[in-house]
């Protein structure tokens, strides 16, 4: 791959030593310390950690939703450290897609307005937001209840319209931060194998923050974080999930701390 771009080499982000400082000059606190990594087109990475390990700060950092204080992040080899305000803008919403763990859906809208919202607001075609809209909610098997509010549905049901909404006007990279958190067992590993349709089936690069080692096993690659640094990463390569699952809980022994906290 020498000499190619990071595009053609088929690395779609690129973490490069970055660093985040908190605080006054009198005390300060270092969240992130040196995190490298890349990540492949159509991967699926999922980031563990303690409560303070810097997981969700390096998710926000790496969404724009905070600005990074040494070192550089790039997509498709741009760096979005050197974006204008407006760029920014439009990075998050053409690139990126959000699921949190709350959903963050208007109940005021139905599922069919929420996920297309995003595309009403930038004067898409109505019958085109419509197409695919219904695209979207029958690959995530929703498509029969996008009449409902989100008041009227499921935690499951609502979590899969919010992937859909983050996913619906082609987003290229999804962002998930703890999203089987507020879900009983049942909702978490009926979404977590609509997210693995979504990497495979639609392509979707994913990363997802998780404290859980059953929602990080569904992942084919899973970083560990321990006091803002790179403490280990696992391949799951041809392994099964089961197997891989406890291949996690062996590095989670290692690294320590109350790995069921949320950052």
């Amino acid at each position: 791959m020498l000499g190619l771009s990071a595009k053609e080499a088929g690395i779609m982000l690129q973490v490069q030593n970055i660093e985040k400082y908190y605080g006054s000059q009198n005390q300060v606190t270092k969240a992130l310390d040196r995190v490298s990594f890349t990540v492949e087109d159509g991967a699926f990475i999922a980031i563990m950690g303690a409560s303070g390990s810097g997981k969700t700060t390096l998710l926000n950092c790496i969404s724009t939703i905070d600005t990074i204080s040494a070192g550089d992040i790039l997509l498709d080899g741009q760096s979005i450290a050197q974006l204008s305000p407006r760029q920014l803008a439009q990075f998050r919403r053409e690139r990126l897609g959000f699921v949190f763990q709350d959903c963050n859906l208007l109940d005021t809208l139905t599922l069919e307005e929420n996920i297309g919202l995003a595309l009403s607001l930038n004067h898409a075609d109505p019958h085109s937001v419509q197409q695919r809209v219904r695209a979207i909610a029958e690959e995530l098997e929703i498509g029969e209840i996008l009449d409902k509010f989100p008041y009227q549905v499921s935690g499951g049901q609502k979590q899969r319209a919010a992937c859909a909404r983050a996913m619906v006007a082609g987003q290229s990279l999804l962002l998930a931060d703890e999203p089987t958190g507020a879900l009983d067992s049942k909702a978490s590993k009926n979404l977590l194998e609509i997210m693995t349709r979504l990497n495979r089936v639609l392509g979707a690069t994913i990363l997802m923050v998780t404290h859980d080692p059953y929602s990080a096993s569904y992942a084919s690659r899973v970083l560990f974080l321990k006091d803002g640094r790179l403490f280990n990463e696992l391949l799951r390569g041809e392994r099964d999930r089961p197997a891989f699952y406890h291949e996690i809980l062996d590095v989670l022994a290692l690294l320590g701390g109350d790995v069921s906290d949320v950052t």
